[in-house]
């Protein structure tokens, strides 16, 4: 087993390792200057808008916003865990990686993966033999699930009682730790309990088929109807979709993936043939749900139901797909008729009627200017200003390209304005970040952003007072490490830098601020003088709050000398 992979042995990996080979060994390449394209492996896609770059060992994809360093693709395209993409990349490079007795920082998870398949088997063996099976046998048969779909999704049952799992797997007071990380036990006045009792269970699986947490639907009237397990160092929720690993395994090229609410939808569909189901787990569908359907399939479909409460939700789901909308896939929004769920109407309807109701799904585009549409009413000039301004909110937030450019000339004839050449955006959008759900950036994060793109830039502000580390900005720590680490270690790679935030508090807004989207829109001969430009606007903002702490000071001291003149 690896030992505690440090930022120094990361570098030096990284330092070994070229991206180019690495990606090219997976993905048909094509030179471009200094650059490396190919259409991206991530998601579908006709024209290739993914970028290796190897100045700074990394890789991006225009279209999905996918990037990283080698590692992460790995992670990505492997779907290796990060040590395990580590040891390939080492191996790769001939470099010895540290024993386990070196330990790793933070605790190993293989142990809450080992006891959570443990508690999948107990489960499922408990509904082939418990003596109180009968009543989720009977449940089951009533749902219609045939024998080999239950077994497919592995669905199990945890019998009532308060210690099913606790006698089976609590053995010590190590192992009763251990099933409380994992989200199997409940405690409560010091004494713990399993948390799933009486409930048919469904297994989630990510994306590598290991268990990460349990879905529990009660056998009797009790509440909550549905109980998931809570987020653990192997679950988060905004990320695993119920039912994609199953799917993964049944269509090598699905021809759309579904994204639908509940469990027995998911398997109630794959019963009838139609395997490219999931469920989000009890969540709204978050910007990385979205990210891993559209890496894998061609075409995106949301399902929700025909009410009031369906369509806000798909207005919601709408607006978290448009920063990550190119146009190449479809995505669809199906509205289902009242009081019927997918569970039911595959049912009634089959197959084939309702892969034809998939298939005439809303566009994404009818759905958005539908929704929006309703609230404004085009007629009075009121209500094309404010269709206008909420739409082209909207789409400032989107990758740029045709597809954008398209809303864009589509929103100009639905107000009654001119439609700019080609579709583009007016001007006052265009020149706003066509970043991954950020159209804007303050200047503390665009300067990690240059620095990020090029750690070379470092050297640029060497010289400059570092007066703006007194600003009390909570993006200002965030910069002073960038700017130490850049500045430590001369010749540093974009992707070694990215890289130092793995597994820290920060590490989401540092990949973000990565994105190669973000800057783009500056010139790239005129990024350096960008950078010394802030760092002077930051120095200048702390001189100004010291003059004006300066003139409070000096006004408080004539205010008490004038009080002991006039005593």
């Amino acid at each position: 087993m690896v030992g505690r992979i440090t930022p120094e042995l990361k570098d030096q990996l990284l330092a070994r390792t070229d991206i180019v080979e690495v990606v090219g060994l997976r993905v048909p390449l094509r030179k471009a200057g200094a650059l490396f394209k190919a259409c991206c492996p991530f998601h579908t896609e006709k024209t290739p808008s993914f970028v290796v770059t190897p100045a700074r060992q990394t890789y991006h994809c225009f279209g999905c916003g996918a990037h990283g360093n080698a590692i992460d693709f790995l992670i990505e395209f492997d779907r290796l865990s990060f040590p395990e993409a580590v040891e390939e990349l080492a191996q790769r490079a001939g470099m010895p990686l540290p024993e386990a007795g070196d330990a790793p920082r933070g605790p190993d998870p293989k142990p809450l993966y080992a006891l959570l398949e443990q508690a999948a088997s107990l489960y499922r063996q408990a509904l082939r033999e418990h003596p109180e099976r009968a009543a989720a046998v009977a449940y089951l048969e009533r749902r219609g699930l045939s024998g080999e779909i239950v077994q497919r999704y592995g669905l199990g049952l945890a019998p009532p009682g308060w210690s099913f799992l606790l006698d089976a797997l609590g053995k010590s007071a190590e192992q009763c730790e251990r099933l409380v990380a994992a989200g199997l036990l409940s405690e409560r006045d010091g004494r713990r309990y399993d948390r799933f009792r009486g409930r048919i269970m469904f297994p989630i699986r990510d994306r590598r088929g290991r268990v990460v947490g349990f879905g529990g639907r009660v056998l009797d009237d009790g509440e909550p109807k549905y109980l998931n397990s809570p987020e653990t160092p192997v679950f988060v929720k905004g990320r695993e979709l119920y039912g994609l690993y199953e799917s993964q395994q049944a269509l090598r090229n699905p021809p759309r993936l579904l994204l639908v609410e509940g469990y027995m939808d998911v398997i109630a569909l794959s019963q009838f043939g139609i395997d490219y189901a999931v469920a989000a787990l009890g969540t709204a569908a978050t910007p990385e749900h979205i990210k891993r359907l559209l890496r894998g399939a061609p075409e995106v479909v949301f399902c929700f139901d025909g009410d009031k409460a369906g369509r806000d939700a798909a207005w919601k789901a709408l607006k978290t797909a448009l920063p990550l909308a190119t146009g190449q896939q479809p995505l669809r929004f199906l509205f289902l008729p009242e009081g019927e769920d997918p569970d039911t109407l595959v049912r009634k309807e089959g197959q084939a009627a309702f892969e034809a109701r998939l298939a005439n799904g809303k566009l994404l585009s009818a759905f958005l200017f539908e929704h929006a549409g309703a609230s404004h009413d085009v007629a009075a000039p009121e209500g094309r200003a404010g269709l206008a301004d909420e739409v082209r909110g909207l789409l400032a937030g989107m990758p740029a390209g045709s597809y954008r450019d398209q809303l864009a000339g589509e929103l100009a004839r639905r107000i009654g304005e001119p439609v700019p050449r080609g579709g583009a955006m007016p001007r006052r959008a265009a020149a706003r970040p066509a970043a991954a759900a950020v159209p804007s950036l303050s200047p503390l994060r665009r300067a990690i952003a240059l620095l990020l793109d090029d750690p070379g830039r470092a050297a640029l502000v060497a010289d400059k007072p570092a007066d703006w580390r007194e600003l009390d900005n909570p993006g200002v720590r965030l910069l002073a490490e960038v700017l130490d680490i850049a500045r430590a270690y001369p010749g540093i790679t974009s992707a070694s830098l990215v890289e130092r935030w793995r597994g820290t508090e920060d590490e989401r807004t540092v990949r973000r601020l990565a994105d190669a989207r973000l800057i783009e829109l500056i010139p790239e001969a005129g990024r350096g003088e960008e950078l010394a430009a802030i760092v002077d606007r930051l120095n200048k903002d702390v001189a100004a709050e010291r003059r004006a702490a300066e003139i409070q000071r000096r006004w408080r001291e004539r205010g008490v000398a004038r009080g002991d003149a006039d005593a």
